[in-house]
């Protein structure tokens, strides 16, 4: 029922924040860079930003003084993790953990010049679904344990006006609050030996409609 409500109610929030400001707003889509914090597969930690995922979404933002401007948006972003399997792997054990959230970034710019911008802010997500999977499929139900619903990231990064309505949005963005935190018992050796954190890259086009 929770999950049912945050995206309806992020949505309504956005739309009156847009409302009551003068604003610029459009649409953004991009892909993410994802590692996972915390995972290792049977004492392997697992690092890298080797598991992709899509972005898209929409955002509003308004200037608050002449080279500072704010903004929000609401997207839906795919996370998670991958071991790659290199050639002659002594451990070719797969494995794969894909999460999908609903990220509402609030955020403050400072142009830099006529093109470019620093910008910084924090991000909060709602998992909407989560799936890992090893060399055999998904995994059994006994292996299975729960993410935590919120998400909470700060970033920081780049914008870069490309076209007159297009800009590029590159962002460097790690959890501060654990997605999941360490479990107990056998499957510690397995797969999960520490606190869990989103560890994300992404690049994004801005279409803005405003100008």
């Amino acid at each position: 029922m929770t999950k049912k409500l945050f995206i309806p109610v992020a949505i309504l929030f956005l739309a009156n924040w847009a409302t009551a400001q003068r604003f610029e707003g459009g649409f953004l889509a991009g892909f993410n860079a994802t590692q996972v914090e915390g995972v290792s597969v049977y004492g392997t930690n697992v690092t890298g930003y080797h598991k992709p995922g899509i972005l898209a979404g929409f955002f509003v933002q308004t200037d608050i003084a002449p080279a500072i401007f704010s903004g929000i948006e609401i997207k839906y972003s795919q996370k998670g993790s991958r071991k790659k399997i290199k050639e002659n792997d002594p451990d070719p054990r797969k494995y794969i953990m894909r999460l999908g959230y609903v990220d509402v970034p609030i955020f403050m710019g400072f142009r830099t010049n006529d093109r470019g911008a620093v910008i910084a802010g924090i991000s909060a997500g709602y998992l909407i679904h989560a799936m890992e999977y090893n060399e055999y499929g998904k995994f059994p139900e006994e292996d299975l344990h729960p993410f935590n619903n919120v998400d909470l990231q700060p970033f920081i990064g780049f914008q870069f006006d490309m076209l007159n309505q297009v800009k590029l949005d590159l962002r460097f963005a790690l959890s501060v609050l654990p997605i999941r935190g360490k479990s107990g018992g056998e499957t510690t050796s397995y797969y999960w030996q520490n606190n869990q954190f989103n560890n994300v890259i992404s690049l994004a086009a801005y279409y803005n409609f405003g100008r």
